[in-house]
């Protein structure tokens, strides 16, 4: 299987796939949408996004599933240790200047804060890894993972410096071709985007048919269609399975107050979900 994931080699997107799917080929791609382009136009091609963190929130890729509206083939609880990296022989003592994705800065704030650290904001986490690498000076730090330490060649100075011990992203893989798992005796998820019909308490009416069917949704996030700020597409994931007649039976209501709906996907629920 060959994964394209967003960053340079050592990114938590690479080490997540390789976690996953150990005989997978990963492919390094500069943005989240040469990813998604890259998934589109090869069937043999699958993506790995980081779409939510449980501490910091969405990350923010909504406009590229609804743009490309690839098939949602699984997802994975897949826990971020952040780790201070730094060139071989230094001490915490010696670094001034720390860099990172925003987001590994946010979530590693106590111990920024605790050792008065001077944040660096940077692309991605294995991009800071090569960085302090390349630059080999001992004022300098990076927040990574494990891959990216053995990768660039540097020490890991203090492991799991996170601010949160349970500090998981929600990372889906995604491809071209619709292949949706056969019911068995397992908890599925079930993704979908629509666009309501412009009426007055159209989201109310259009939730109604879960509420009676007994459908238990798990997430309903809203974002602007391109170009306008009166138009809006939600983005919702129930507990279920497709083929299941209650899920069947809130889809058909659902669609009636719709002008537009997509089927994203149906997979296994990740065990780790209700932690």
């Amino acid at each position: 299987m060959k994964i394209a994931y967003q960053g340079i080699p050592g990114s938590y997107s690479e080490s997540c796939a390789k976690q996953n799917y150990p005989k997978c080929e990963t492919i390094s791609c500069k943005t989240f949408d040469e990813c998604f382009e890259m998934a589109n136009n090869d069937s043999e091609i699958k993506t790995i996004i980081p779409e939510s963190n449980k501490t910091t929130g969405n990350i923010g890729i909504e406009y590229l599933i609804f743009k490309f509206r690839l098939n949602i083939y699984a997802e994975h609880y897949y826990k971020i240790s952040h780790n201070l990296l730094s060139i071989k022989g230094n001490k915490i003592e010696n670094i001034i200047d720390i860099y990172s994705h925003a987001q590994a800065l946010s979530q590693s704030s106590n111990f920024i804060k605790k050792y008065n650290l001077t944040e660096q904001v940077r692309a991605d986490t294995a991009g800071s890894a090569k960085y302090v690498s390349e630059s080999n000076d001992k004022t300098k730090a990076a927040i990574a993972s494990n891959l990216s330490a053995k990768i660039y060649n540097l020490e890991i100075l203090k492991e799991n410096i996170q601010d949160n011990e349970e500090n998981f992203t929600r990372f889906l893989l995604m491809g071209k071709d619709i292949i949706q798992p056969e019911k068995k005796n397992n908890s599925y998820v079930t993704s979908f985007l629509f666009k309501l019909k412009s009426k007055p308490a159209a989201l109310y009416s259009a939730l109604q048919g879960m509420a009676i069917n007994g459908v238990n949704m798990i997430k309903l996030q809203s974002f602007p269609e391109k170009n306008s700020f009166l138009s809006y597409f939600f983005l919702c994931e129930v507990e279920g399975h497709i083929d299941e007649q209650k899920i069947k039976n809130s889809l058909e209501d659902l669609n009636y107050h719709c002008e537009d709906m997509s089927v994203l996907g149906v997979f296994e629920a990740d065990k780790l979900r209700k932690k």
